[in-house]
């Protein structure tokens, strides 16, 4: 057993650029372990990491090595960096594993980071969804499924054992640097395919303010199912010029025929799975988190668009 007068953090996930921002600003105050099933993670001496399956006998270990009084779970795996058999493997059953060592060990607070995919994207949304709105993704697309599934594990764990106080966070669009997800490269792209005739509002919140919102969750430490977002919203095709993207209209039919084009022109792809959420607007009500958690953003868009268009410039 070690031993460390710390309380100690299981971070999940913890090579993304997310993580390795929560990580540095809890690390004074907590003892940090950081793992992740996708490529080691060196980030100090003093920060034990590990490569590690969630669902190997190994990962338990941990458990009862580090005696953890909270964990920060954010290892989602997006549909670009697996298949979807592997990808449901450590998504769904991965966090299974994680819930199901969290209550057996006696965890006394978890943060689940989701994704406001969740909610689906259709002409039928309303104007702002709420944290009690269906989780229609999976509906939609069967590549969303893992997402809906590890959410609704979580709510399961969250009623079951309130004993785990856990704390399930939806973000809208987290970019910034280091981030490595499609809005991010998106904006990052010098040409930005657009779907001819749609121009959805979206949010989007930077990576510091993300992951300041997860710490907060965590010192706060009240659980419940909050949407993370800034109370301002932009079209897509006005963030992609304010980003210093020149637009490429694709046409939306077949649903198809937009990634065949990108293919062929080099562009940025779209995401089949995302196609959706490029007609239709998503908007979530981040409300409640913010007036739960006193949260407030402190990048403004301007500045997450100013980041991406200076970006260019550099090369």
């Amino acid at each position: 057993m070690i031993k460390n007068k710390k309380p100690k953090i299981l971070v999940t996930g913890a090579a993304g650029a997310l993580a390795q921002q929560v990580i540095n600003r809890l690390k004074d105050d907590y003892q940090i372990v950081a793992v992740d099933f996708r490529k080691h993670t060196y980030i100090s001496d003093d920060i034990p990491s590990y490569q590690i399956n969630f669902n190997k006998r190994v990962f338990e270990d941990l458990f009862r090595k580090y005696e953890f009084d909270g964990v920060i779970h954010l290892g989602r795996i997006t549909s670009s960096e697996e298949t979807p058999m592997r990808r449901y493997n450590a998504n769904v059953l991965g966090t299974q594993k994680l819930l199901e060592l969290s209550h057996k060990y006696n965890i006394k607070r978890v943060i689940v980071l989701s994704t406001f995919h969740v909610y689906g994207a259709n002409a039928y949304n309303p104007a702002l969804i709420d944290e009690t709105a269906p989780l229609k993704a999976a509906e939609l697309t069967m590549d969303l499924i893992d997402s809906v599934e590890l959410e609704n594990l979580a709510n399961i764990y969250l009623w079951k054992y309130r004993d785990l106080n856990i704390t399930i966070l939806r973000p809208c669009n987290i970019v910034g640097p280091g981030v490595q997800n499609t809005m991010s490269s998106l904006l990052s792209s010098k040409h930005g395919p657009v779907l001819a005739g749609f121009s959805p509002v979206m949010q989007f919140i930077h990576i510091d303010d993300m992951a300041d919102a997860i710490v907060l969750a965590y010192d706060k430490n009240k659980s419940g199912i909050y949407n993370v977002a800034p109370e301002d919203w932009v079209s897509y095709q006005e963030a992609l010029t304010l980003s210093g993207c020149s637009r490429i209209p694709l046409p939306s039919i077949p649903p198809a025929l937009p990634k065949l084009i990108t293919k062929v022109m080099g562009l940025k792809i779209f995401p089949l799975f995302l196609i959706n959420y490029f007609k239709y607007s998503v908007v979530i009500d981040g409300r409640s988190f913010n007036q739960t958690f006193g949260f407030k953003v402190k990048r403004p868009l301007k500045e997450i668009f100013a980041y991406y268009r200076e970006m260019k410039n550099r090369d």
